[in-house]
C-alpha cells in the first residue's frame, strides 16, 4: 500500500463503500490511522427525515445512527430527541407509530437510491461530511460525531460517537441504549465480520490489530 510508504504518519479517512469494512482492510494491511465516514450522514439524514414527520428544525432534533453504514445499521430511538421530548412519545400521538418509525428508517437506509433516481448521483451528502471530518482534524475541533473507528470490544470499525481532533479519534462515547439497540450493534459488528471474510487477503499481507 502506496500510502503506507509515503504517508505512514497520515490519518486515512475511508469514503468508499462498504466504508466500515474498507477501513479494516487499510487497517489490516498494515495502516493503523484510519477512520471511515461510518454512519455520520446517516445520522444527518435521521434528524432530517425525524424534523420532517415532526414539523420542527432538523437543528433541534438530536438523533443517531450506529454500527455499519449499511442495512444493519442502528437507530438509536431511545435517545431521539426534540425539544427536550424522546421522539417516540411524539409519535406516540400518531395512530400508526411502529409504521412511522418503519417508513423513517426505510427512507433513510435507502437515501442513496432516491438521490440517484432523482439527480442521478448522490455525491453531494458524502461530499460534505467528508469536508465537515476533514475540518474538525485540521482545526483540533473535539467535536462528537457518530464516525467509523476500529472498536477492540467488537473487533471491527463501526460507528459509535466520538471525540475528533487532529489525532483522529481521540475517545469514544459509548451512549446510553437499550436492549434492543444493543444486541443490533453486536449483530452490526457481525455483519461487517461477514463481509470482511468474503475479502481476499493474502495471509502475508496481514498483521495483528
Amino acid at each position: 500500500m502506496k500510502v503506507g510508504i509515503v504517508g505512514a504518519g497520515a490519518l486515512i479517512l475511508v469514503v468508499t463503500d462498504p466504508p466500515d469494512a474498507l477501513a479494516d482492510v487499510v487497517r489490516i494491511l498494515g495502516h493503523e490511522r484510519v477512520l471511515s465516514t461510518g454512519t455520520s450522514l446517516d445520522s444527518l439524514r435521521f434528524r432530517f427525515h425525524l424534523a420532517k414527520r415532526l414539523n420542527v428544525s432538523a437543528s433541534d432534533v438530536e438523533a443517531l445512527v450506529l454500527g455499519e453504514h449499511g442495512v444493519s445499521s442502528v437507530f438509536l430511538w431511545s435517545s431521539a430527541r426534540a425539544g427536550g421530548r424522546n421522539v417516540l412519545d411524539l409519535f406516540g400521538e400518531s395512530p400508526t407509530p411502529q409504521m412511522v418509525r418503519e417508513e423513517l428508517e426505510r427512507e433513510v437506509r435507502y437515501a442513496n437510491i432516491t438521490i440517484i433516481e432523482g439527480i442521478g448521483a448522490s455525491q453531494y451528502g458524502i461530499g460534505m461530511v467528508s469536508a465537515r471530518i476533514t475540518e474538525m482534524v485540521l482545526r483540533d475541533e473535539r467535536a462528537v460525531i457518530p464516525v467509523g473507528y476500529y472498536n477492540p470490544t467488537f473487533g471491527v470499525t463501526l460507528s459509535l460517537p466520538s471525540v475528533i481532533g487532529r489525532e483522529g479519534v481521540h475517545r469514544v462515547i459509548e451512549p446510553e441504549m437499550s436492549d434492543a439497540e444493543q444486541q443490533g450493534l453486536q449483530g452490526s459488528a457481525e455483519a461487517i465480520k461477514a463481509a470482511l471474510s468474503r475479502l481476499s487477503l493474502k495471509e502475508s499481507q496481514r498483521r495483528t490489530a
